[in-house]
């Protein structure tokens, strides 16, 4: 008995949510921001849900946290109004809504949400209203009266001109034979409606809207003694075509459907699914120049890359749009989906002419402009879209412009136009060589980018990757923004034009007369081999100012004293490379004497122990070279220093004599239970 009571207390504490309540199914999205407009409201009373009304129009929202506090739909001002929450209606003299609505046959509910057209028409069939009285249980999404009245009139007068056929027919499309809730409307369903068991494709967005053939709810289940009435802000129609076959049919869709022919995507947008095609009309190609309208009609991947680029891997109808989103297309890029008043826009761009023509397998906005990825560009095509167009310039002054629309696989690192400020230098033949060694012969992405990794140049030199905590560089220059790919070429913007490593550390210190005095020191101190021979370091070179700051006598006892002299300017040599864009604020540099040098950059000013560099990032082979303008000097082994060590020294053997005391004293008291083994094994 005691265990099947602690069995029932068991799945009584399994069916219980952390309040002590029953647990109940996760809220829907349009539960959700209902449940937020009755908390908004509740200081107006039972029941009271807060709406925003878009000013200047009739539109209201049940909306959640980010609109409320933005006040805005689609960029238009809202105010708030305080109204009943559906299901509920105020009682005189009482504050809010506290009284439930009464339960009514779905013909007289129609009439308490406001939908007394529907009403009306339903009233002129001689069908439906006793259908709507009696028994059963129906789903109505009955459309408000401005739905009704927004219809053009040829339309309006064809239903009512025949009420018993196409006005029957038209209400009965508008209903399901079954109750169904908010709650069962899931994103992407269909629902078989009373009128030749046709389909009517039901969306339920994150955001809490819910449309009905982009119909959106505007109230929703309100409960009838016969079924639920939601009220909706259109009339919809049957759905009888696929994405395909409107492709077809409409005229404007000429270039478009040759387009999707030549690419192989008929079998996509005839099937099954729930797309968005974002669809541009014969002008949106005629908008772009003719040679690159045909180079991507005549490149089959390029061509695929363009129009899955504008399909969204989901159905977006415009009443879903309430503030801006990020939507994946099926090339997989991401398209910013929103909207400006009455406008839907893409990529900040009012381009949507005509929105929600539905297909059975999706909804059509026609555009009126290509949305042409990266995928299908030219490297000439991703540059004019940067801030690059200076080295755009030096390119083609250069006679280089054929790599930036051909079909070879490079990758151009074009510095940014700030890296110019004070004037584009002039195109002779070395500056050519330099740019020929910006452009990297294969198409490489960034993120596979590893460190140490050497990239070939069209102008024959071999350049390194680094890898910092905070940044990717190519030799000197580092990566300022994220890298564009195309169809063939790839754009890497950098923050300087990249210097090519021209010899080892050595040969740049004898190649410079500010480095004669270290270079002879170097030699002295029998550092040659190790500047010569293939490495990574990172060299704090004095210049002769800095030797010359030394006192002569100083200067002369040092030069003497190769093993000292070896010690300090070990000190000014880190065993790793790094370069001016890889520092951060701090980093200290192990030197191959043994000590760490500190090396910090801020505002753009390099320095070393606190002391700023004279000249960063000189290029070579097996390192970088910084110029400066002292000689460091290793940190002294203070007396505290050593202090600490023979403190560390005394703990650890502290620690020793204490574990040897404690297993000296266990083997005592074990001693006896050893001795007493002994004696019986001897028995």
């Amino acid at each position: 008995m005691a265990l099947l009571v602690r069995l029932l207390a068991l799945a009584l504490a399994l069916a219980l949510g952390p309040a002590g309540t029953l647990a109940s199914p996760a809220k829907s999205p349009y539960q959700l921001v209902l449940q937020h407009s009755r908390l908004r409201g509740r200081q107006h009373g039972p029941n009271v849900c807060a709406v925003q009304k878009v000013l200047g129009t009739n539109k209201k929202y049940f909306t959640n946290c980010k609109q409320w506090y933005q006040r805005k739909i689609c960029g238009k001002p809202t105010v708030i109004s305080y109204e009943c929450c559906p299901g509920y209606e105020k009682v005189p003299g009482e504050k809010g809504c506290p009284a439930a609505l009464p339960l009514s046959n779905l013909y007289e509910t129609l009439g308490v949400v406001g939908s007394t057209t529907t009403q009306l028409y339903t009233d002129r069939t001689e069908k439906l209203r006793p259908e709507m009285e009696g028994p059963g249980s129906f789903t109505i999404f009955a459309p408000s009266n401005e739905a009704w009245a927004s219809l053009p009139a040829e339309v309006l007068d064809s239903l009512v001109s025949n009420v018993n056929i196409e006005l029957l027919n038209a209400l009965r499309y508008h209903m399901v034979d079954r109750r169904v809730l908010t709650e069962e409307l899931k994103h992407g369903m269909a629902l078989t409606s009373m009128y030749q068991n046709s389909n009517i494709q039901i969306h339920h967005y994150p955001n809490g809207i819910v449309t009905v053939n982009c119909a959106r709810l505007l109230k929703a289940d309100h409960h009838a003694t016969n079924g639920v009435v939601h009220l909706i802000d259109k009339v919809i129609t049957t759905i009888t075509n696929s994405i395909q076959q409107i492709i077809e049919i409409e005229d404007t869709f000429e270039t478009l459907r040759a387009a999707v022919a030549a690419s192989g995507l008929n079998t996509l947008l005839e099937g099954d699914g729930q797309f968005t095609l974002l669809a541009p009309t014969n002008e949106a190609f005629e908008k772009i120049p003719a040679e690159t309208l045909n180079r991507i009609l005549g490149d089959p991947e390029a061509l695929r890359d363009l129009l899955n680029n504008h399909i969204l891997k989901s159905a977006m109808c415009a009443e879903a749009i309430v503030t801006g989103l990020s939507m994946e297309t099926i090339e997989g890029t991401t398209l910013e989906v929103g909207c400006s008043g009455d406008q839907l826009t893409i990529n900040g761009k009012a381009i949507i002419s005509n929105k929600d023509i539905l297909a059975t397998n999706g909804v059509i906005h026609f555009i009126d402009e290509l949305l042409i990825p990266d995928s299908a560009k030219t490297l000439f095509e991703l540059a004019a879209e940067s801030d690059v167009s200076t080295v755009i310039d030096l390119l083609k002054q250069a006679g280089l412009s054929a790599y930036l629309s051909g079909n070879e696989r490079l990758t151009l690192l074009a510095p940014l136009n700030s890296v110019f400020k004070d004037g584009a230098p002039p195109v002779n033949a070395q500056m050519k060589n330099l740019l020929l060694n910006h452009i990297v012969k294969d198409q490489v992405a960034s993120k596979n980018l590893y460190h140490g990794q050497i990239l070939d140049t069209l102008g024959g030199k071999k350049l390194r990757v680094f890898v910092y905590r905070n940044s990717l560089c190519i030799e000197n220059s580092c990566i300022a923004a994220h890298d564009k790919r195309g169809r063939y070429g790839a754009l890497f913007t950098m923050d300087r034009m990249l210097t090519p490593p021209t010899g080892t550390v050595m040969d740049v210190l004898k190649g410079d007369n500010r480095f004669s005095m270290l270079v002879a020191a170097i030699q002295s101190a029998g550092l040659t081999e190790t500047l010569n021979r293939e490495g990574v370091y990172t060299v704090f070179a004095p210049t002769n100012e800095a030797f010359r700051a030394i006192p002569p006598e100083e200067l002369n006892k040092l030069l003497g004293n190769a093993k000292e002299l070896a010690n300090i300017l070990k000190y000014h040599i880190g065993d790793e490379i790094l370069v001016s864009g890889g520092i951060g604020s701090l980093v200290r540099l192990k030197s191959l004497q043994g000590d760490k040098i500190e090396v910090s950059s801020k505002n753009g000013v390099v320095s070393v122990n606190k002391e700023p560099v004279a000249e960063s990032d000189i290029m070579a082979t097996n390192g970088v070279v910084y110029a400066i303008t002292s000689v460091l000097q290793p940190p002294a082994n203070r007396p505290q220093e050593r202090g600490d060590e023979l403190a560390d020294s005394a703990l650890e053997i502290f620690k020793q004599a204490s574990a040897f005391s404690k297993a000296a004293q266990r083997s005592v008291r074990l001693a006896p239970v050893y001795q007493r083994l002994l004696e019986r094994m001897k028995h």
